[in-house]
């Protein structure tokens, strides 16, 4: 399998510690990689700050809507398309509460859809990650002030809605909250044991999938 990742710094693997970027191996896609073997191809497209479909005033090139056609055809056949998005979004700048966040996520989704030629066989296979909610502790730390008040909050109600998305799209859907949450160091990103535990469940459902 071809196995397309498509997120922000947390699938880039941005290290909350010290600013830089997780060796390969401590990425939840390398580490995911390794797991899987040769047979399949972990192909890692994380940005910084990439969103579902906002145009951010600040940094350009970050909208995942204007990418996602491209980045398909650059890798095609992809066999299945793992999004993890979410946690940008919930910025306060763009002024979207986590219906509209959805409803982005919906957009990016049926985008993807369209472009089932860069699927292998013309079937597209999505498999929706939400990302690990923000922990409250945010507003302690220099980075809350630029996410904005009420990304916490945001961030926790994006796992319901969508698990709905995953549904009435025909998608895969995984909630890793249950498993582990955001590093003590920003409370936003994902610490080296995350990157582990959620290299390990995606090979789960991964393998899961491959069964469906």
């Amino acid at each position: 399998m071809n196995i397309l990742c498509f997120g922000d710094s947390n699938t880039h693997g941005y290290n909350p510690k010290d600013t830089t970027r997780f060796e390969k191996n401590i990425r939840w896609t390398g580490i995911l990689q390794n797991l899987l073997g040769e047979k399949d191809y972990v192909i890692e497209e994380g940005l910084s700050g990439r969103t579902t479909v906002f145009e951010d005033p600040i940094n350009e090139g970050l909208c995942g809507l204007n990418y996602i056609v491209p980045c398909l055809m650059t890798h095609e056949p992809v066999d299945l398309l793992i999004i993890m998005l979410g946690t940008n979004d919930t910025k306060e700048r763009f002024g979207a509460n986590a219906d509209v966040i959805s409803l982005g996520l919906t957009r990016l989704i049926k985008k993807v859809k369209n472009t089932e030629v860069a699927f292998r066989n013309n079937k597209p296979n999505i498999l929706i990650v939400a990302p690990l909610p923000i922990r409250p502790e945010i507003e302690s730390v220099e980075c809350g002030a630029t996410m904005g008040k009420g990304c916490s909050e945001k961030s926790y109600k994006l796992i319901p809605l969508y698990k709905k998305v995953a549904e009435e799209l025909g998608c895969h859907f995984f909630d890793p909250s249950p498993y582990a949450i955001c590093s003590e160091y920003d409370y936003m990103h994902l610490s080296e044991e995350a990157h582990k535990i959620l290299a390990y469940k995606l090979y789960e459902v991964i393998n899961k999938i491959r069964e469906y």
